[in-house]
């Protein structure tokens, strides 16, 4: 049986290097929907920040594993709580990630959760999430929004 990771992914006018720039912030588009707070940092390999939301119902800690210039950016959860579900640590283990890729004048940025698959509990809460968040990146960045 394949298993499919949740994926989202949009193409954009901006360089990859605006865009990139952007995604290695989670304060820039991991907010804004369900009274986040995110703290710590996301600049080096090693780095490592906290995401909470929904007064308490979602609280992951990710740690940035590479990190490609203008081209990937991957985080691992390595701690999560997610109280609504029966097995709260579902996502330790997980990556979270975003590749770019230019051709010609046009930026395609596809993100992916490698272990968010449709197997496991949170997979249609998370991913429904997830393209709450990704549509409004991609809105505010995007041209010819596709998501796959």
């Amino acid at each position: 049986m394949t298993t499919t990771n949740f994926q989202f992914s949009f193409n954009t006018l901006k360089q990859p290097n605006e865009i990139f720039s952007q995604l290695l912030d989670p304060n820039s588009w991991w907010v804004g929907l369900f009274d986040e707070t995110i703290q710590g940092q996301s600049k080096t390999i090693g780095d490592e920040f906290t995401f909470s939301a929904g007064g308490g119902m979602h609280h992951t800690t990710q740690q940035l594993i590479e990190l490609v210039p203008n081209k990937k950016i991957a985080w691992a959860v390595i701690d999560s709580k997610l109280t609504f579900l029966k097995d709260q640590n579902e996502w330790d283990g997980t990556t979270i990630c975003f590749e770019i890729e230019q051709t010609n004048n046009l930026t395609t940025v596809t993100f992916s959760h490698k272990g968010l698959t449709p197997e496991i509990e949170c997979y249609d809460q998370c991913s429904s999430a997830w393209t709450m968040y990704l549509q409004n990146l991609a809105a505010k960045y995007g041209e010819g929004l596709a998501n796959n």
